[in-house]
């Protein structure tokens, strides 16, 4: 038995049976397990897109980082998206949570016309449940109407 408790830390079993412990170089974990890490799915990503006020149009500099989004899209084999809509405080409950569905389905179509297949992104809106910035009703503020991207 024993532990592992630092970086590329391992433990070797002898022919005989008996169990040693070694540390091990990253060319060594690189030659030894590369196959098994290049298998793993990549870390998470996330992006934060904004939207006009009242509308489920991208702001100009949203629409400019939106290449960025697709790019990550792209390097994944099999991505699996969430993308949440959300809004501002400006309008009433029935309207925000029919405006961000709005504002994730609209990102979720670009995926799909991009080449993701469907069942790969959910979509779902939170209205104003869910504001980055804390603000009164009726309040309008441009970092609460945006659509949050998780890519994994």
């Amino acid at each position: 038995e024993g532990t592992l408790d630092r970086a590329y830390a391992a433990r070797r079993i002898a022919a005989d049976g008996t169990a040693g412990s070694a540390t091990l170089s990253p060319d060594e974990v690189r030659r030894e397990f590369g196959g098994t890490l290049e298998a793993l799915p990549g870390r998470p990503a996330s992006f934060t897109l904004y939207f006009l006020e009242g509308k489920d149009e991208l702001t100009p500099a949203s629409r400019a980082e939106l290449e960025k989004v697709f790019a990550e899209l792209k390097r994944r084999p099999a991505p699996d998206i969430v993308v949440i809509g959300h809004t501002d405080t400006v309008g009433n409950l029935a309207f925000n949570d029919k405006l961000s569905l709005a504002r994730a389905q609209r990102l979720r179509e670009m995926m799909i016309e991009l080449g993701i297949p469907s069942e790969r992104i959910q979509a779902a809106g939170r209205g104003k449940r869910e504001l980055l910035v804390a603000t009164d009703d009726n309040t309008p503020e441009p970092r609460n109407r945006r659509v949050e991207i998780s890519v994994r």
